[in-house]
């Protein structure tokens, strides 16, 4: 949790094609202090059958942005396998193309306060994202 001198993070998935949770996707964490420091990488996790990261490392103090990286290829590369196992005489590749989907990676930077929580939903579909400051 954020403390005076630090924030906290943390983050879930929502599959709006299937209105249902993203699970399995990967989620890594970079922190910096400063619009020119450089980045550094703090660890990661994987959302659970809810679609939540639980297990985001603390951020360090002094950090005034945060980039969390949703790797979504491997999570659309897997879905659209199953959904073509279900109906075997669809296309695996017929929605997304090759590569399973339009964005394989969505990076997500925002800035953040000494004491405050930042929870940040993705809302993923093959063919767009959206984000917002979730409480």
């Amino acid at each position: 949790m954020s403390t005076e001198t630090t924030a906290s993070v943390s983050t879930h998935i929502l599959d709006t094609s299937v209105g249902r949770p993203a699970e399995g996707v990967t989620i890594s964490l970079s922190a910096r202090s400063g619009s020119g420091a450089e980045w550094q990488a703090l660890g990661g996790s994987a959302t659970d059958a809810d679609g939540r990261c639980k297990d985001l490392p603390a951020l360090p103090e002094g950090t005034t942005h945060v980039r969390l990286d949703f790797e979504t290829e491997a999570y659309f590369l897997t879905k659209q396998n199953k959904q073509a196992e279900a109906q075997q005489d669809a296309p695996a590749n017929r929605d997304s193309g090759t590569t399973g989907a339009f964005f394989p990676e969505v990076a997500i930077t925002f800035a953040v306060t000494p004491g405050e929580h930042y929870h940040v939903p993705l809302l993923l579909n093959p063919f767009g994202y959206s984000v917002y400051r979730g409480s």
